[in-house]
């Protein structure tokens, strides 16, 4: 029995020594390479908002107006003008029929209105 003891004698004094246990064997490195970034996604087209389309209705409103302003005999400031698909309307008052009638003949040769509609009222002492 002898040798049982001693050989239990042997470990527990081992146990109780002062020394750290030896260093665990560092694990081999990782042989796959490290993840590299993601290559960033390509980026949408930038989508730039139209510009808004003219009113046709609104330049050709303009374009009898001018019209109307560059004629000397009509008072073309009393005058408003709407335009609905090429239809001219001439609203306002003419200080004679005369007034009246030349403001229609002048918006009738703006190009592009199809026909007009003359609502100018005359208006005596004006």
């Amino acid at each position: 029995m002898k040798p049982i003891l001693a050989f239990s004698l042997v470990l527990a004094l081992a146990a109780c020594g002062d020394s750290a246990p030896p260093p665990k064997p560092a694990a081999p490195e990782p042989t796959t390479p490290p993840p590299q970034a993601a290559a960033p996604a390509p980026k949408a087209p930038e989508v730039k908002p139209e510009a808004p389309k003219p009113d046709p209705n609104k330049e050709l409103a303009q374009r009898v107006k001018s019209a109307l302003e560059k004629d000397g005999k009509i008072q073309a400031a009393a005058i408003d003008v709407t335009v609905k698909e090429g239809r001219v309307s001439l609203w306002g008052t003419a200080a004679t029929a005369g007034e009246r009638n030349r403001a229609a003949q002048i918006a009738g040769k703006v190009d592009g209105v199809a026909s007009v509609d003359n609502q100018i009222k005359v208006v005596k002492g004006s």
